[in-house]
This record gives C-alpha cells, sequence and structure tokens, in this order.
C-alpha cells in the first residue's frame, strides 16, 4: 500500500519494479486521512528499531537485521489496531495470546472486574507467583519477547 505520490504512479514502478516482483500495487485513498495510516506507522517503527542497531556494511548483513525486525513485529508485537493481536495471529488465524487463559498476580483480584479486555480465564489461581521472563529476538536488545510463567 502506497501513497498517491508520481513515484508509485510511474510506469516505471508499475509495470517495471512491481511487476519483476510479484506485486499488484494498492494505492492509498485520495484525500481520505488515514487511508494508509497503518502502512506510515509500520515505517516510523520499522525506523525507530533501525536506529537502534550499528548498521553493517554488508547489504547481506543489513538484510537480515531488517528480516529480524520485520519477524519481531509480525510474531511478538501486539497491536491497537489488531485488537491486541500481532500480525501474524491475524495473518494466520491463529489463537490470540491475549484471549487465551492468563497469570493473576492478585490474590484478591475481583472475578467480575472490567479492568482487562478481552475478559479471559485465569490459569491456575489468583496469587500464584509468576515469573516474567524477558529474552531478545537472536539477543538484539531492541527486540524483546516477554513471556509468563507459573514459578515452581
Amino acid at each position: 500500500m502506497v501513497d498517491q505520490g508520481s513515484e508509485f504512479k510511474s510506469d516505471h514502478f508499475k509495470k517495471g519494479w512491481c511487476k519483476k516482483h510479484g506485486i499488484l500495487p494498492r494505492f492509498g485513498a485520495v484525500g481520505r486521512h488515514g487511508s494508509i495510516a497503518v502502512v506510515e506507522r509500520f515505517h516510523r517503527t520499522f525506523k525507530d528499531l533501525l536506529r537502534m542497531v550499528t548498521i553493517p556494511e554488508a547489504q547481506s548483513q543489513f538484510e537480515q537485521e531488517a528480516s529480524l525486525i520485520i519477524d519481531w513485529y509480525n510474531e511478538h508485537r501486539t497491536h491497537n489496531t489488531l485488537d491486541g493481536k500481532t500480525p501474524n495471529e491475524v495473518f494466520y488465524y491463529r489463537p490470540a495470546a491475549n484471549e487465551q487463559p492468563r497469570h493473576e498476580p492478585r490474590e484478591r483480584w475481583p472475578r467480575g472486574s472490567p479492568c482487562a479486555t478481552p475478559q479471559v480465564d485465569v490459569h491456575g489461581e489468583p496469587g500464584d507467583p509468576i515469573v516474567l521472563e524477558i529474552d531478545c529476538l537472536e539477543g538484539r536488545r531492541h527486540l524483546p519477547v516477554i513471556s509468563t510463567r507459573r514459578a515452581a
């Protein structure tokens, strides 16, 4: 999805580059504010994450770093526009992590409390001790992978 810029409407882009890569170009609506907002937000996040990396000189190493960022973004980063799901959960029709039973560290948590959405069952008992694990995708500190589990 691209905007209506002249660089994207050119034959070189549409009939050349897109055709070569098997891509059907899609354009945001003219005059419709926010029609490509999600794409623009991805670009901002992608650029912000690339700023945290020492850019390697070799093209192949740069492509590997960019690929890791995209993999993390799609697999581990939840999105408000997707109701707290990851892009991969939506695209591959996987059960969303935020819809699975969760750990509740508060012993006196009121079961009817509307504090979190979506409402899901509690894994174990409220107040069970939990461990918060923070890992990094392939050792990249700017790509956190967060999980919880019951303490032993």
